[in-house]
């Protein structure tokens, strides 16, 4: 199915490549904007797309409409924004100029508040949560690769009706959900393992097989959780596992946790986190937007979450050149020690 009207991919990295490349592998006007070297690639190579489950998609450099400028979203009745969530504000407040009357925005971002800070700015319209669920990979010279499994969500709106039907058409349904807040806290909680994948230096399904590195990941987890129960928030189930039981199945001997890992999320073996391709090409990593928010709602509560801060910590220093590549007893032993050391309250 292919629409008169246009979207924008405003952002156009990895996720920002791969949804709109797929759309527009589907015959959909799709325009991107990003950098001048993705322009540069993609005016040499085209897209070359695939997934886990073996499929590809090409789109002809002579099909791509690229544009190093903003001001290329002002036509689009759909903005998709993926851009780092540093940029967000910025972003917003270019788009707030521009825009025209009636467009609707979906911010396809890491992070919980995105959105709000572009509707901030753009009032006037229709601005919508989404999320991105699985892993794309950046292979160089145009290629991008889904390394997990998942369905994108949005928030639940009239606006949606006309453009669900052009991503069923691509493959990728529009999943509207009601509880945007709550499966927006489920994928940062998955997303905890970003920092600990990008230190561990291995592929991710590699990291998962090894238990000291799940054991990390859970004990984030767990401080996570905690604290969003006296929020009352309960974490959307993204998983055949609630949100609550991860921490548990994480910690589970190797054995066990391959038959777990199997039904919970199919993962490419080649696959890696967003966090770590940040570190490889010199990158500030998107680390305060996610361990962050365990530790801004730690300070808001006036409680603690060591392992979150350090995490934070260790990924700043290797942002700076410091150590990488931490073997899962390293970096177990590290979180374990900030934890212990920490106060299990703190005062207002």
């Amino acid at each position: 199915m292919t629409l008169a009207t246009s979207l924008c991919v405003v952002g156009a990295g990895s996720v920002g490549c791969y949804i709109g490349g797929r759309l527009a592998a589907h015959g959909n006007s799709v325009g991107f904007i990003g950098r001048q070297s993705m322009a540069d690639a993609l005016a040499q190579h085209g897209l070359h797309l695939s997934d886990l489950h073996g499929q590809h998609w090409r789109v002809a450099a002579s099909a791509i409409r690229f544009s190093t400028d903003l001001s290329a979203a002002a036509d689009a009745d759909l903005i998709l924004v993926t851009t780092k969530s540093a940029a967000t504000a910025d972003i917003a407040r270019g788009l707030a100029a521009i825009a025209r009357p009636g467009a609707v925005l979906i911010s396809l971002q890491n992070g919980l508040r995105n959105a709000q800070t572009l509707a901030a700015a753009l009032p006037q319209h229709i601005v919508l949560s989404g999320m991105v669920p699985y892993n794309i990979a950046h292979a160089g010279n145009g290629r991008f690769h889904q390394g997990s499994s998942g369905e994108l969500a949005v928030s639940a709106h009239a606006a949606l009706a006309p453009w669900r039907a052009l991503f069923a058409d691509a493959g990728m349904p529009l999943r509207p959900r009601r509880d945007m807040l709550a499966v927006l806290w489920a994928k940062l909680l998955m997303n905890l393992n970003n920092p600990i994948n990008a230190l561990s230096g291995l592929p991710l399904k590699a990291e998962l097989q090894q238990r000291n590195y799940r054991r990390c990941l859970a004990m984030a987890q767990r401080e996570a959780l905690a604290l969003l129960a006296l929020d009352g928030i309960q974490p959307a189930k993204l998983t055949p596992l609630p949100a609550t039981w991860l921490p548990g199945a994480l910690s589970t001997p190797d054995w066990l946790f391959r038959a777990l890992g199997n039904r919970m999320l199919a993962i490419d073996p080649l696959a890696r986190s967003s966090m770590w391709d940040d570190l490889e090409r010199g990158r500030p990593t998107e680390v305060d937007w996610i361990n962050g928010e365990v530790t801004t709602l730690a300070e808001r509560h006036h409680r603690p979450a060591p392992v979150n801060a350090k995490l934070i910590d260790l990924i700043r220093a290797a942002e700076s050149g410091g150590k990488r590549n931490w073997s899962g007893a390293e970096l177990l032993t590290a979180l374990s020690t900030a934890s212990a050391a920490t106060p299990a309250t703190s005062n207002p």
